[in-house]
């Protein structure tokens, strides 16, 4: 079984939310890393998101964009983003997920990669730029390396809900658009609408990235969902650190504030 499939059956018997964090990898180096990696599963992150480095990160936003900078100039690339994961792995429980772009995946070679994925222990990849109408070129290796792919979902997704529901492995990445998100009262109802068609077609969970939704509208909006992504948080925490060690600090505290926030206990 698929190590996010054991998380959530856990967090199911424990009648909990996952905490699913973010860590571009290699800023400002693998060594930080390590270390950041191992404070989230002590802080009690349920999935840890690796972002590896890409020279046009245009899908991500600004403080990853530049920590996806400090680490390709220290010379992280996908080659050491699989030798951090298969160091760590029999030490870190938690699944890790790659957040990539396609192209490095191409280049490195299909079937390799995800072979690779399988032998690092790479649970599951979120691929920015490849649409859902598209995952029909990796399915073959998906499926062959269990690999799960992490699709996105929008209420606006419309009619291609019931298509990427019924195809969803591992969990969902769901995604409030603004409009919704910065509107307390639109929020139910469209979250309402939204949760139930997803319900109707999965029981793969559903977990709210948190970035974009703000205010008090957080609070309530994670109510409906498995879990919550909190993206951005370590990437800034680090950006913050006026050393290595406060880096680190500075992750435990930012993850303790945000459970805090949204009692995701």
């Amino acid at each position: 079984m698929n190590r996010i499939d054991e998380r959530f059956n856990k967090l199911n018997m424990e009648n909990r939310k996952a905490l699913i964090t973010f860590l571009p990898i290699g800023d400002p180096d693998i060594e930080t890393s390590v270390k950041a990696i191992y404070t989230m599963q002590e802080e009690g992150a349920d999935l840890i998101e690796l972002g590896v480095p890409f020279s046009d990160p245009a899908a991500d936003e600004p403080a990853v964009q530049r920590a996806y900078e400090r680490a390709l100039s220290n010379g992280t690339d996908i080659f050491k983003a699989f030798e951090l994961v298969a160091r760590i792995r029999d030490s870190v429980e938690v699944p890790m997920v790659f957040v990539l772009y396609y192209n490095i995946i191409v280049q490195y070679g299909l079937e390799k990669f995800f072979a690779d994925c399988q032998r690092a222990g790479v649970d599951g990849l979120i691929i920015l730029d490849l649409p859902f109408e598209e995952c029909g070129e990796i399915a073959e290796y998906t499926d062959k390396y269990g690999v799960y792919p992490i699709y996105f979902i929008s209420p606006v997704s419309k009619e291609r809900i019931k298509k990427i529901t019924k195809s969803a492995k591992g969990f969902l990445y769901c995604v409030l658009p603004p409009d919704i998100s910065a509107n307390q009262d639109l929020l139910k109802i469209k979250l309402d609408e939204f949760v139930t068609e997803i319900r109707e077609n999965t029981t793969v969970p559903a977990c709210l990235w948190a970035d974009a939704v703000g205010g008090t509208c957080i609070s309530e909006a994670i109510q409906y969902f498995d879990g919550v992504i909190a993206g951005g948080i370590a990437a800034k925490a680090i950006a913050s650190g006026g050393c290595k060690e406060e880096s680190i600090s500075n992750i435990r505290a930012v993850i303790g504030d945000f459970k805090s926030d949204l009692a995701v206990d």
